[in-house]
């Protein structure tokens, strides 16, 4: 630990009772937790399976599992440490205790599809029409649930009509995911919160396993989990929670950065530990980011410092438009990179707005840079695909409930939430998959004429394609079980216009080819023939697969959003758009959260190490309309001597330089992609 500076080594050392770390952006917040693990474990003899760790991200936990699995040298020394999500800790302890909650051990998650596709049933809405108003209400329960009110308590909080009928949907919604055994992205918190408050046997069990909790990024958590920690801790106390009130950017979603005072007033014995020296950026970058956030009334007062060297000054490029903004953009990226030797992956563009990548993408192709955005959706998670995936789960493995309730009525075929609630709760007493159930006499007790002859029909008629899906010409039986679906038919009835619903199905066909080439294999390439099993489960690999690629980025640029680039870094940064109405956002200025919108833009200026260039435009095209733009207010809170305005007045001959030094670089690059490889 000789490399850790004085405050990270009195936080890692400081066991006596409940410790926030108010860790500053670089200040090296994971060291300290993932250090500390290592000193409670080597120094304070606690075994590793009494420790808890969690975080918000896959990635974040995955990076603490390596270092502490590096410092104790792996082995025995990590055997049973949990360093994981809330809500993969949810879901351990859903399983765990799934008798007590009344589930089956099989549960499944739900997740926004799932979601939206069980609210669709609910209230009979058969097509995309209302797709806005079903996610609103969606938005409305999971806020229900994150400030921890059951439906009975939401409805008589609801403030307005849709928060009324929300909180209505809210009752016969997680009425109908019990019967389906499932729970959704929320439950993985709310479910643990309501048994531990209501058991307080089942509480001193999960005390007893956890001597102690240690939190990731804590500012970003919202009342449920919130309260979760604090049952886990116990009055004792042994935890340490490590956040940044000036990276609080979640509050859409229900974070809410005072937790870090009322935790103050939960334990009186709190101590506070600040990291402000920063081991990622140049003094001015922090200097500027500092005077920014100075801006907002400050929970904790922090100086971010660094010994990293002044840098260089922060530079504005001025555009004409967002069409000159992503050129200038491109041509000072090129510039810098000849310069400087650099690779494409030492750049990011971070934007407020997902719209804002497109025309950035459109230059960047232009001039044959590759990038990569991030925080887009993945091909996999479309909704198109989805379904098709869900049949081919269900082929494999008809017991996949969740998988077989997606499917039953997509496309429609008259097998309504009432069909299916009576076939769950007779699945469960018998306790076996809702397929199964299907084809037992018994269910005729529980349901009968058409609605149990339209299951039976599909349910046989899946039997039918299994069988010939393991005897014969696999793909073929697939490609002819989405005509006789008509799945082709039902998008086009079912899509907003019929462009979209090609989009949709040429979405299908990508996947049923890429499904084509996995089972009838490659040998000229070495790849071998897949079993339709073997394909299915590496399509339930594909997340994981997506998440390696954020860990080894291939040599390209990266787009995100300003939320996306939390907890990232980069040499060179380019923030655009420093504008009234788009940083901060226009919703955000009409609620006057202007401290959430100068958060974000601190966020984004602290993920750069050695340069940072902001960008903003006179005009800028919204709804096919030219419309004239005012900069930033933030940009105003920049100290003038650190930055650089360019393109305030006409093209300049350091400008001209600059493209001609940009079509060098172009040309250079096309020549090294053409030549021979020496050597």
């Amino acid at each position: 630990m000789n490399h850790l500076n004085p405050e990270q080594l009195a936080a890692i050392q400081y066991i006596d009772g409940p410790l926030l770390v108010l860790a500053g952006a670089g200040s090296g917040k994971t060291s300290v937790i993932t250090h500390k693990i290592q000193y409670l474990v080597q120094k304070c003899h606690i075994k590793p399976s009494h420790i808890l760790a969690v975080t918000f991200t896959n990635k974040a936990a995955r990076e603490m599992v390596q270092r502490v699995t590096k410092l104790l040298k792996g082995g025995q020394a990590t055997k049973g440490i949990s360093i994981s999500t809330f809500h993969t800790f949810g879901l351990k302890f859903i399983r765990s205790e799934h008798q007590h909650l009344g589930f089956k051990s099989n549960i499944s998650i739900f997740d926004s599809e799932d979601s939206l596709s069980l609210v669709r049933e609910l209230l009979c809405q058969d097509n995309d029409d209302h797709k806005e108003k079903l996610e609103l209400y969606l938005q409305c329960i999971s806020r229900f649930k994150n400030a921890t009110l059951d439906p009975s308590q939401a409805l008589a909080t609801a403030a307005n009509e849709t928060e009324t009928t929300a909180a209505k949907l809210y009752f016969e919604y997680q009425k109908q995911l019990k019967i389906y055994n499932a729970v959704d992205f929320d439950d993985l918190i709310l479910i643990p919160l309501q048994t531990l408050s209501n058991n307080v046997e089942l509480l001193q069990k999960w005390q007893n396993k956890i001597h102690y909790l240690l939190v990731d990024e804590y500012q970003d958590t919202n009342k449920c989990q919130y309260s979760l920690i604090h049952l886990l801790a116990g009055a004792s106390g042994k935890l340490t929670v490590v956040g940044d009130d000036h990276q609080s950017i979640y509050a859409w979603r229900g974070a809410k950065a005072d937790n870090l005072l009322r935790l103050q007033k939960d334990y009186h014995n709190l101590k506070i530990i600040k990291l402000e020296q920063n081991y990622r950026s140049t003094s001015i970058i922090l200097r500027s980011a500092n005077h920014l956030i100075s801006h907002n009334s400050s929970l904790f007062n922090k100086n971010l410092w660094s010994q990293l060297g002044l840098g260089e000054p922060i530079r504005i490029l001025y555009a004409k438009d967002d069409e000159h903004e992503a050129n200038r953009l491109v041509v000072h990226l090129l510039s810098h990179q000849f310069q400087n030797r650099t690779e494409y992956r030492d750049y990011a563009v971070l934007y407020r707005n997902n719209h804002q990548s497109r025309i950035i993408e459109k230059t960047l192709r232009e001039h044959r840079i590759p990038y990569q955005v991030s925080g887009g959706v993945s091909f996999f998670s479309r909704t198109e695909v989805k379904d098709i995936i869900s049949y081919l789960k269900v082929l494999v493995n008809p017991d996949d409930d969740c998988a077989f309730l997606r499917i039953a009525n997509t496309p429609k075929r008259e097998i309504g939430p009432t069909t299916l609630e009576k076939l769950g709760l007779y699945a469960a007493a018998r306790n076996i998959s809702f397929f199964e159930a299907s084809f037992e006499i018994g269910l005729e007790q529980t349901l009968t004429g058409k609605p149990l002859e339209r299951l039976r029909s599909f349910t046989h008629w899946l039997n039918v394609v299994m069988d010939n899906a393991k005897r014969g010409d696999t793909i073929s039986v697939i490609e002819d079980m989405v005509k006789k679906i008509n799945y082709e038919v039902w998008l086009f009835d079912t899509s907003s216009n019929p462009k979209t619903a090609e989009r949709k199905m040429e979405n299908v066909r990508d996947l049923l080819s890429w499904l084509k080439r996995l089972l009838e294999g490659d040998e000229e390439n070495g790849n071998e023939k897949l079993s339709l099993e073997e394909v299915v489960q590496r399509m339930a690999l594909i997340d994981i697969l997506e998440r390696n690629q954020d860990e080894k980025p291939e040599d390209s640029v990266q787009l995100m959003t300003l939320h996306a680039a939390k907890g990232l870094e980069f040499p060179h940064v380019f923030l655009v758009g420093l504008e009234e109405e788009l940083l901060p956002h226009r919703t955000s200025i009409e609620e006057d959260n202007i401290e959430e919108e100068r958060r974000l833009a601190y966020v984004g200026m602290t993920r750069a190490k050695k340069t940072l260039t902001l960008s903003l435009t006179k005009q800028r095209k919204r709804y096919n309309e030219m419309v004239d733009c005012v900069p930033s207010r933030f940009l105003e809170e920049l100290p003038k001597e650190d930055i650089i305005w360019d393109g305030k007045e006409a093209s300049t001959p350091e400008e001209k330089e600059q493209k001609g030094l940009a079509h060098l670089s172009a040309i250079r690059a096309m020549l090294a992609k053409n030549s021979p490889p020496t050597g």
